[in-house]
């Protein structure tokens, strides 16, 4: 059977982007596939900022999402940073990536041309190192994704691929988009609805 792995990064309140573009949807898939849902820590850290806040804005998040309808029984709800084995497959994902590709993600390109130099850092270069890792060690297939992260997981399948070639024996699989219903919701200046950009509604 597939297997659905999503996460969220506890970086601030839920807003109605999160709410129609992604627990939505958890909702039904949660009825369709075994589903991992994860708060993603470790992401939120390349924003290298307000980390002191990240553990209440955790439980809060997972509040949200249990009061929405995610229900444990059926789906497993963790913490990414409680998962060692995150970090070390990261590592060894990271062997073999060529850094030109993870330059030309649109996250690390975006983000750098919103904020600058001083967004710049290594967490955020290699996060699609790090979403490759996120959905392998589950043996994900079907990730759901919006139209605009379609262009992460191509390069998350990218990296799966060049491990799997340049360790004899590797079998990782190779994710696949499941495309949310509400591809990509606009925020209150036109762009992508996100905290970074503060153009929410909470």
């Amino acid at each position: 059977m597939s297997i659905v792995v999503s996460g969220m990064r506890p970086t601030g309140r839920l807003h109605l982007g999160h709410l129609e573009g992604v627990i939505r949807n958890w909702l039904s898939l949660q009825d369709q596939y075994p589903c991992y849902f994860f708060v993603a820590d470790l992401h939120a850290l390349t924003d290298n900022k307000d980390a002191e806040h990240m553990p209440t804005w955790a439980r809060e998040m997972v509040r949200d999402w249990l009061a929405l309808g995610i229900d444990p029984e059926r789906s497993t709800v963790f913490v990414q940073s409680h998962v060692p084995d995150t970090v070390m497959l990261s590592t060894l994902l990271a062997m073999p990536s060529p850094i030109s590709w993870l330059q030309r993600c649109p996250t690390f390109k975006d983000r750098t041309g919103e904020l600058g130099q001083k967004s710049e850092n290594l967490g955020l270069l290699s996060y699609p190192v790090l979403m490759a890792a996120d959905v392998s060690l589950y043996g994900a297939d079907k990730i759901p994704v919006g139209a605009d992260q379609i262009p992460h997981l191509e390069l998350a399948r990218e990296l799966v691929r060049r491990f799997n070639t340049t360790f004899p024996g590797a079998k990782l699989v190779e994710p696949q988009p499941l495309l949310t219903h509400a591809a990509k919701l606009d925020g209150t200046d036109g762009r992508k609805m996100s905290k970074s950009y503060g153009n929410t509604l909470e």
